[in-house]
This record gives C-alpha cells, sequence and structure tokens, in this order.
C-alpha cells in the first residue's frame, strides 16, 4: 500500500529546515503576493529559487501558493509570478481563482496544478470537474467524514490531499465572507482577520460559537492511508518552526506504526486551542468540537518545550540513498561514482594507488569509510568497491572522493528544471450591459413568494420545493429555476434526486453558487446561472464559466461597483443588489451548541459583543450565518454600470417585506431600518 506524502508548510527559512530535516516529503510555500497567508514572511524570488533548490537536493517537492482570488489588474503580474515560479522550478501551483487556472491552462500545461481547499470542492461530480478543468490535484475542505472522503478518493483518478493537522476554520473554505464584511480584510485574498475567533453566542451555548478546536488526523494517518489518500497536508504557514517540526515528526511516526505520545504531547503543547478534534472526520458534530486558545495553551508552550523541538531540526540527518561504486586499481587514479534520485556523479583524485608496504586496504575499511555521510542529506544504502590487492591510499583522499561526490550529486540533483511557459495575450475585453436593468428574485421559501413580479426575469426557488408550486408558478412571467445547495456533502445523492424531480416539473435552469452545484447542473442538463459564492473576480473567470456553458453570473459581493463595470467576457453578469449576505457556510451549527433543533423552529440567531444579531439557516446538512444587515442598493442604481441584473437574494424575509423591497428599488428610493453598502463603495484592503 503507497504511503502517502507528508505535505508541510513553510512560512519562513526557519521553517523551510524544520520541515526538510524532520521528513517532510513536500512543502508548501507562498511568493509575496497572492496566497492565503499574506502576513507570513513568505518568499522573495530570490528566496523562492533558494529554497526549491534546497528542498530538491533533500528529495523534497515544493507547492507553491497562489491560492487566492486576483483582480484583473493583477493578473498580468500574477502571470509575471507564474513564470518565475517555473523557471525557479517549482512542482506544482495550488490554486484558487478560476480566471488564473484558466489561463494556466493555456500559458503553463506542464505544471501541476492543484484545486485550493478554497474552490470549496466537497463531491464526486466537484471533483470530475476539476479534472476537466486541468487540476492533478484536488485539496478537499475538511468538514467531510471519512466515508465521504472515501466516496470522492474511490470515483476519481485525480490525486487527493488532505488536511491531517492544524487550524479549523468555522466556515468552508472559501465560501467565507465575515471578516471582508466587517473590516474589508478578506480571507480570499489571504487578509482574513479572524473575527470567528471573537465570542459570538448562541442561546445556552460556549460563548465562542464560532471557535472550534485545532483539528487533528494524525492518530488516524493508518486509516487515511487505506483510504488511499495522496498527500497529508499541515496547516500552518504562520506557525513556528517549532510545531512544523513536531507535526511532520508526528505523522511519520504514526505512519511507520510507531505514534509517539511525547511528539504528540509536545505538538499540542506548542500550539493547540482547547485540544484537538476529529469530530468531521468521525461524523460527530457538536459541541465538543468547539474550543479557544486559553491561557494553559499559551503557557504550555515552555522554553523546554520549544528547545526539544528545535533539536528535531537543527542538523542535517540522512534521508537520502545513495550507491557508491569505489575503484582503486593499479596503475589508475582513483575513482568514485554516486547514484541517488535518479542522478549519478562521477569523480576522480589525481592519486593513483602505491604498493602497501604494510596493511593494505580492505573491502571492509573502505565500505565504513566511503560510508560516512555523516553531516549530509544523504546516507549509503549500497557500496560497491573494485579493490586489487596490496593497495593503499591515504584516507584523505577517499575522504576527499566522498565529499566531492556528495557536493557533486547535490547540485545534479537540486539542479533547476525550469518548465516552459508561454508568453499569451490576455486581450481585454469591453462588456456592454444590455437596459433596462432586469431584476432576479431568490427566495428561502414558497411563502416569500413576491406578487409584484413585473420587471422580475428570473425566479430562483427552493431545491426541495413543495409539489404543487412549481404549477402555481408556471403561468407568472418569469423564469423559474431550481437553486442548488452550496453545501451538499454527504447529501449529492438526494441533491441529484430533487434535481430530477425539477427537471420533469419543466424546470430547465438550476442557480449555483458552487464547482459542485455547477457540475450536478451540468451532468443533468440544466442552464447554469451562477450565485455570488462562486467568487468571480475578474474577466477571465467570467470566461471560463461561460466556456462551462453557465448564462448568468452574479459577480463575487467582495468587488468595488468600479471593478464590476470593467469586468470583461460576454456572459450576463449582475450583483447581490438586496440581501443578507450569508457570511459563512458551516457544516457544525452553532446554534445547536445551545439548542436541540427540534427546539429551534427557524427562528436562531447569534450575538456579538456589540449585541448586534446575526441570524442562522440550515439546510441539507449545513448551517449559514447571515449578515445582521441586509445589502441595499435601491436608490444608487444609477452609479451601477454594465450590469444585466439585480439579484434580490431574500433569507428571513416576509412576503410583504419582498413585495415592499421590488417596490422601493423600482421607484429608486432608500428605505427605512439598518442596511449595509456590503463591499460595493468601500473595498477590501491589499
Amino acid at each position: 500500500m503507497k504511503r502517502p506524502e507528508v505535505l508541510a508548510p513553510v512560512g519562513s527559512p526557519d521553517s523551510l529546515y524544520a520541515a526538510v530535516r524532520s521528513g517532510a516529503d513536500a512543502v508548501y510555500m507562498g511568493c509575496k503576493g497572492f496566497n492565503a497567508r499574506i502576513k507570513a514572511d513568505n518568499f522573495g524570488d530570490d528566496e523562492i529559487k533558494d529554497a526549491i533548490a534546497y528542498c530538491h537536493s533533500h528529495g523534497v517537492k515544493v507547492h507553491i501558493t497562489m491560492n487566492t482570488l486576483i483582480s484583473d489588474e493583477e493578473i498580468p503580474e500574477a502571470l509575471e509570478t507564474l513564470k518565475r515560479i517555473c523557471a525557479a522550478g517549482a512542482d506544482a501551483v495550488i490554486v484558487q481563482d478560476l480566471g488564473l487556472a484558466s489561463l494556466m491552462k493555456e500559458a503553463v500545461p506542464a505544471l501541476e496544478k492543484h484545486a485550493s481547499t478554497q474552490m470549496s470542492v466537497q463531491t464526486r461530480e466537484g471533483v470530475k470537474l476539476l479534472k476537466q478543468m486541468g487540476f492533478s490535484r484536488a485539496v478537499l475542505p475538511r468538514e467531510l467524514t471519512k466515508e465521504e472522503i472515501r466516496s470522492i478518493k474511490d470515483s476519481t483518478d485525480i490525486e487527493i490531499e488532505i488536511f491531517i493537522h492544524g487550524a479549523l476554520c468555522m466556515s468552508v473554505s472559501g465560501q467565507c465572507y465575515m471578516s471582508s464584511m466587517f473590516g474589508g480584510r478578506s480571507g480570499n485574498r489571504g487578509l482574513c482577520a479572524q473575527p470567528c475567533r471573537l465570542p459570538f453566542r448562541a442561546e445556552n451555548g460556549t460563548g465562542n460559537d464560532l471557535s472550534l478546536k485545532d483539528l487533528s488526523l494524525i492518530e488516524r494517518a493508518q486509516e487515511l492511508t487505506e483510504l488511499g489518500i495522496d498527500s497529508l497536508k499541515i496547516e500552518g504557514r504562520m506557525k513556528r518552526p517549532e510545531y512544523v517540526a513536531a507535526a511532520v515528526t508526528a505523522i511519520r511516526s504514526t505512519l511507520d506504526g510507531k505514534a509517539d505520545e511525547e511528539i504528540l504531547s509536545k505538538l499540542r503543547a506548542v500550539f493547540s486551542r482547547s485540544g484537538f478534534t476529529d469530530g468531521y472526520f468521525a461524523d460527530k458534530k457538536g459541541r465538543e468540537m468547539f474550543g479557544i486558545r486559553q491561557k494553559e495553551d499559551v503557557t504550555s508552550a515552555t522554553a523546554q518545550v520549544l528547545k526539544d523541538l528545535s533539536r528535531l531540526y537543527e542538523k542535517e540527518k540522512g534521508t537520502i540513498p545513495v550507491s557508491f561504486f569505489l575503484t582503486v586499481i593499479n596503475g589508475e587514479r582513483v575513482s568514485l561514482s554516486a547514484s541517488a534520485i535518479g542522478r549519478s556523479v562521477f569523480v576522480e583524485e589525481d592519486f593513483i594507488p602505491e604498493r602497501a608496504v604494510s596493511k593494505p586496504l580492505t573491502i571492509e575499511g573502505l565500505t565504513d569509510r566511503i560510508s560516512k555521510c555523516g553531516g549530509t542529506q544523504f546516507f549509503a544504502e549500497k557500496t560497491e568497491i573494485d579493490l586489487d590487492e596490496g593497495l593503499i591510499v591515504p584516507a584523505g583522499v577517499i575522504n576527499n572522493l566522498r565529499r566531492r561526490a556528495l557536493s557533486e550529486l547535490e547540485k545534479a540533483i537540486s539542479s533547476v528544471k525550469e518548465i516552459n511557459f508561454t508568453d499569451i495575450d490576455i486581450g481585454s475585453t469591453v462588456y456592454k450591459a444590455e437596459q433596462p436593468l432586469k431584476f432576479n428574485v431568490r427566495i428561502a421559501r414558497t411563502s416569500q413568494l413576491p406578487d409584484n413580479l413585473g420587471n422580475v426575469e428570473n425566479l430562483y426557488i427552493p431545491l426541495n420545493f413543495e409539489e404543487n408550486f412549481v404549477e402555481n408558478v408556471k403561468n407568472l412571467p418569469v423564469n423559474v429555476g431550481i437553486e442548488v445547495p452550496r453545501g451538499i456533502f454527504g447529501y449529492e445523492t438526494l441533491v441529484e434526486k430533487y434535481l430530477l424531480r425539477a427537471k420533469e416539473k419543466g424546470i430547465s435552469i438550476a442557480y449555483c453558487s458552487t464547482l459542485d452545484a455547477l457540475a450536478l447542473a451540468r451532468k443533468h442538463g440544466f442552464t447554469v446561472h451562477t450565485g455570488f459564492s462562486m467568487n468571480v473576480f475578474n474577466s477571465y473567470s467570467v470566461s471560463l464559466l461561460e466556456s462551462l456553458g453557465v448564462k448568468e453570473i452574479t459577480l463575487s459581493p467582495e468587488l468595488t461597483l468600479k471593478r464590476l463595470s470593467k469586468t470583461g467576457g460576454t456572459a450576463k453578469r449582475g450583483i447581490i443588489g438586496y440581501g443578507r449576505l450569508p457570511l459563512m457556510l458551516t457544516r457544525n451549527c452553532p446554534v445547536k451548541n445551545g439548542t436541540d433543533c427540534n427546539d429551534c423552529k427557524s427562528n436562531k440567531f447569534l450575538t456579538d459583543r456589540k449585541n448586534m444579531k446575526f441570524p442562522v439557516v440550515c439546510h441539507f446538512g449545513c448551517s449559514e450565518i447571515l449578515n445582521s444587515q441586509p445589502i441595499y442598493l435601491g436608490d444608487r442604481l444609477g452609479e451601477t454600470e454594465n450590469l444585466d441584473f439585480i439579484t434580490f437574494y431574500f433569507t428571513k424575509e416576509k412576503k410583504e417585506i419582498c413585495e415592499a423591497i421590488l417596490d422601493a428599488y423600482r421607484k429608486g428610493r432608500s428605505v427605512k431600518g439598518e442596511y449595509t453598502r456590503g463591499l460595493y463603495y468601500r473595498g477590501l484592503e491589499g
């Protein structure tokens, strides 16, 4: 059974040495921009090249993170960054942005492309779509159960990577807008401020009902191996090198069947939040998964613990097996060949063996001397010697041969294998929206259906609509579409069942906000319109979705109106113009920490430290935490340009409120009550 790769985080040079010397098979690191840990030290161009050379000299692969959303004006810089990554010889790039993924397929088809967990792909069909898009590996969400991971792995032939240890966000990665909406620092742009670690209270809950313990599946490493997982990923590019060394060592020990309880204890001491959890993997969600960073978690990382862990990587260790062939023949120069990781070198000394007066060289003695690789990353696995009898060579000559051979071998192994990069014309497209502006309406419950649907073009209804509801809306002057949930996970079969039912009822449009939803809708022949959390941030993402048959695209709510107006492509596009934007998609209901589902009655919310209330809605095994205030732009429609439609994203509103909002929009009026302009004016930091 193939052992999975141990993939370690590297946020600084010290962490690099810690990862490699502790036995990581691969590392992932970021450049100075375009990565989800902008606040880490990261690596400049020259540092990246040196880091890759060091890793390759130790037989370790390097994955570069470009796992953020990228704006149109940043695309040229992103491509230049990719060109430098190719020149440095990286092994793979981790990507979130759909547009960048599309451009990479044309510019660098030979460079391995890994789908970041920020792409939120959680189903079999979603992973199949990733393969179609040119990805060689999918990094799955942390929220999957063991059986769901098995199902995905068994249905695909691309590599599967999962997180085995590290921080556990409350939200599904790529589906969180809390940090950006609160303070303009987006997790999709590498600047998450972690507001979820602040107190959010559910009634009778923990008091920190958006803060989960850290994930740890280290003790389940053998199970992950049996599942056929290709890569075990450690989270933590912001963590100290001692953490990296402890995590890598603990995983390798467990994979080798020698679980090291002492290392596991020290790993918890160096960083945890009230301990660790395997709740999602074990399919045991609930209150036990929640935790915060407490005083004892901080003080447990004593100077002695850190010193002990630093010893794991303070010196080079022999991790790369070498085969030596030494030649000591009468009348010929002494020579040595060395081979490792598919590379071979040959060195010789300007010295011809002499006749021994006493104590001639022996096979055993030479083997012992050649095998001394201490202080390097090599160890002698096999040594062959061609020796004529009765000869002698000074020890210094043999030692120098070995040192030179290992030095040349290191250079050969670490030599840069540049990947071809083709300069492409990214062009620029100018889009001119149709007029007049159309309305799309999304309802969460059929009871919300407004009567005043004039100039509403598309109506998106819940996937689990009542049997007679479609018959009632067929005569309305709107196109009816079915909304596919953002969180599907283990409900893939049920979602397909509902899609087929909708198709039988004559519905041909699917409103999809994730690649999973898109893949399922395409599989069953629906016309696809995409929602806000597809995270369409640039013109090239628009073009990619068009190539997949998408007809209408909701652009990212993290874009400003100015950027929105300049987004190219030819598909119809629009924005969320009204609604409580879902700030998080979570598989562990925070309200359930204090209230049983049967007692909830759909009237649940979280309260923050300022006493703001955030409604929580649940469907298909997931929860969405809604913003405390809805977006409203009805009195600012004149400031929107190049948009085809506005979507009204109704969630908790009663029917009469829905009608009032539509009416206010048509008249260009402001509305009573508190609302927000979202990020359409203030934009994001960075």
